[in-house]
């Protein structure tokens, strides 16, 4: 289950990285990309959510402390500060990819397939915003 710990704490830290890339974000595609990350941290929460009850339902208590996220997390927290489009696309791209490869691990490490299902969706829908965000770099 640490894979899964691991999982939820970086999903924590993404929540709050999506935020602040969608707080300070500037340039003339502000409002396209502001309103863009929102829906990703809605999903990373709701992803959040969803895999701290599946640990519930299998007799695990999540991890549910801010100082316990951080010290197992291995996402890397931004700066407060300004973010142009392209630095906001690219870091989100390269956060969507590690969270894509943090699934991948879970689904080649477990036999449950629930968890399995679970995490193939995850997958899923990374891989679609990083492709549609990609595009965006073009």
């Amino acid at each position: 289950m640490k894979k899964v710990d691991l999982y939820l704490a970086n999903l924590a830290v993404v929540n709050i990285k999506l935020h602040n890339l969608h707080w300070n974000v500037t340039g003339i595609n502000f409002k396209a990309i502001h309103e863009y990350l929102e829906g990703l941290y809605d999903s990373a929460f709701e992803k959040f959510d969803e895999v701290a009850e599946y640990q519930k339902m299998n007799g695990v208590y999540p991890k549910a402390r801010l100082a316990e996220y951080l010290e197992i997390s291995d996402i890397d927290e931004l700066e407060s500060k300004d973010y142009n489009g392209k630095e906001t696309i690219e870091i989100t791209i390269e956060t969507l990819e590690h969270m894509r490869d943090n699934a991948l691990d879970i689904i080649e490490d477990t036999d449950c397939f629930v968890l399995s299902n679970m995490m193939e969706d995850h997958v899923t829908e990374y891989n679609k915003h990083i492709w549609f965000l990609k595009t965006m770099l073009k």
